[in-house]
């Protein structure tokens, strides 16, 4: 489980920074910045409860991120299937995560930044590997940016009905793919991404996908 362990090395704005969203073949990658509150202002429940947000259930994940946004600071960015496609998904990754600083309060003394890349903030960061298994403030940060992404996909399911995104985010699984042999892509699919790629140049070619 998560703790502060890594946190404590530091001093002062101490934030996390994880994001969600680079395999699918739809929809924007999200990431999230999470500074959490120390001693007694920080609810018991992140203690026991946080973790890898892979790790848990969508109803724990949402719950937790009630409580993770009450009473934490949070920022929040994203780059979209466009941005994806003109600059590819790592420097989209790191487009995001800057967007996420960029909407803190302040800037942070000290980035946690999930991976082992630094996406070129504008402060100290420590890149760790598996950092939402091991840092409290990055496991939060992963739970923020997994409800953020995935209630967009939900909405986007709704103007795009056929891909079934509500329940699987936009990742290739068989109903997303039978969407697309069915309607073809949308303007939320990522064009640089195979096969999505293969159905762009069948379209340009003008044969019947």
């Amino acid at each position: 489980m998560p703790d502060f362990t890594i946190e404590d090395q530091y001093h002062g704005r101490i934030v996390g920074i994880d994001e969600v969203g680079r395999g699918p073949l739809a929809g924007p990658v999200v990431a999230a910045a999470v500074i959490l509150p120390r001693g007694d202002r920080l609810p018991s429940v992140l203690l026991t409860e946080l973790n890898d947000s892979k790790k848990l259930s969508a109803k724990k994940r949402d719950r937790l991120f009630a409580v993770i946004m009450d009473c934490a600071e949070v920022g929040i960015g994203a780059a979209s299937a466009r941005e994806i496609d003109q600059i590819n998904i790592l420097q989209a990754t790191y487009v995001a995560m800057r967007r996420a600083v960029d909407r803190l309060e302040k800037l942070p003394d000290q980035a946690l930044v999930d991976g082992n890349r630094d996406p070129g903030l504008p402060c100290d960061v420590e890149t760790v590997v598996k950092g939402d298994s091991k840092s409290l403030s990055i496991a939060a940060a992963s739970i923020v940016a997994k409800v953020v992404r995935d209630r967009a996909m939900a909405r986007l399911a709704v103007r795009y009905p056929f891909f079934g995104w509500e329940g699987n985010a936009g990742y290739g699984v068989k109903k997303h793919m039978v969407g697309l042999g069915e309607v073809g892509p949308t303007p939320h699919h990522r064009k640089s991404f195979k096969p999505i790629a293969d159905l762009f140049e069948a379209m340009m070619d003008g044969r019947r996908v």
